[in-house]
């Protein structure tokens, strides 16, 4: 699939920017699980915590090919700046899907200069592929506040929430009748309201530089106005928006395996045995044949997606790139440590990173499971 010059030229400088600003510190953010502050200022400064944001608010509003192309540049260098990047471009999308004008005024054009940091409270611990199971409620009353008649008073627990404590506005849903399943709606929540607080930090077998954590709601209030969607319309809601993130997930997926694969060849080319570099092995030689295949396979499949959801919510073609580039992912990143052999079980190389962080992509935004029962779905009469 060609690329017009404005990709070709996004994706150059996302690449740049990713090779001189990023690589150098993802072993030390992995290690120390910090997240590096610096290198989200400078996605700020080449616009992108506005890929999502229309240009009157001081975004750029790529297409979703782009997005997925910045997606896949970023995850080969630090999937964790990747997946935080897509979380606030989830977040900024609901606004500018959902807002209203005053919303869109008060929050995209600061959310599009990097701050504040954008999160999505979907997931709760005992409703993670089942999003109507969640529990959290959200209760309308009186205002305590003279400033406005109605608000909202939120109760309840969300898990696994990447920018959770890094954040300054929540993309939450919420139960309007915690006994109604069919009332799930969506709200937007200031970080820094009443009865917030951030819990448990996360301490994750990959992806470990990112922010993931529980988020406490204790009889928060928010105005009435907060609420994005017609009440029992936020799944609705997230489902749609989802459908972009999945593709965003397939393209960091990419990424990972693509420097999961280019590291697995320069190795082979550099390491001798039987007085001749590995990859001369027909063994590796194979190994290595079938690793790019399923690469550039998962690329075009997630990139195919892309395109289709530019013209409309595509959720087979969004499921299928997740679901395939996803697993090929860890199956690639696997490859990749059996190549390096016992150097690629230290953490001397970065195989074994790649391989820690790959497995996430089969798991958050909708599990492989998950992906093969939309696929399922969509083949039925």
């Amino acid at each position: 699939m060609d690329l017009t010059n404005e990709q070709r030229l996004i994706r150059d400088s996302v690449r740049e920017f990713v090779e001189s600003e990023v690589t150098d510190g993802v072993s030390e953010a992995d290690e120390t699980q910090r997240f590096p502050e610096t290198v989200w200022d400078g996605l700020a400064e080449l616009d992108l915590t506005g890929l999502t944001v229309p240009e009157e608010y001081g975004g750029i509003d790529v297409d979703q090919l782009t997005y997925s192309i910045v997606n896949e540049e970023l995850a080969a260098g630090h999937l964790a700046v990747a997946t935080a990047l897509s979380v606030h471009c989830l977040a900024t999308s609901c606004i500018r899907k959902f807002g209203s004008d005053a919303h869109k005024k008060r929050w995209l054009s600061e959310m599009a200069a990097g701050r504040p940091v954008g999160a999505f409270a979907l997931s709760e611990p005992h409703a993670g592929s089942n999003p109507a199971a969640l529990s959290t409620a959200a209760r309308l009353e009186e205002s305590t506040s003279g400033d406005r008649d109605e608000e909202y008073v939120i109760n309840g627990k969300k898990q696994w929430i990447t920018n959770g404590e890094r954040s300054g506005v929540i993309i939450l849903f919420a139960k309007t009748d915690p006994d109604d399943p069919t009332t799930v709606t969506q709200f937007l929540v200031p970080k820094d309201v009443e009865g917030l607080e951030v819990g448990k930090k996360e301490d994750k077998l990959g992806l470990r530089a990112s922010d993931t954590t529980t988020l406490l709601f204790d009889d928060v209030r928010i105005p009435a106005e907060n609420r994005l969607t017609p009440v029992g319309e936020g799944l609705k809601a997230a489902f749609s928006i989802l459908t972009g993130g999945r593709i965003a997930i397939a393209s960091q997926a990419v990424g990972v395996a693509r420097a999961a694969l280019a590291d697995a060849i320069e190795y082979a080319n550099e390491r001798e045995q039987f007085d001749e570099p590995i990859i001369e092995h027909q063994a590796i030689g194979q190994k290595l044949a079938e690793m790019q295949t399923n690469v550039q396979a998962a690329r075009l499949l997630t990139r195919d997606a892309a395109r289709k959801n530019e013209d409309g919510v595509d959720s087979m073609a969004a499921s299928m790139a997740k679901y395939f580039a996803s697993e090929t992912a860890v199956d690639v990143a696997n490859e990749a440590i059996q190549v390096h052999g016992g150097y690629g079980y230290t953490k001397d190389f970065d195989v074994e990173r790649y391989y820690r962080d790959a497995k996430i992509t089969t798991i958050y935004e909708g599990t492989s499971e998950i992906q093969k029962k939309i696929i399922a779905r969509n083949l039925k009469d």
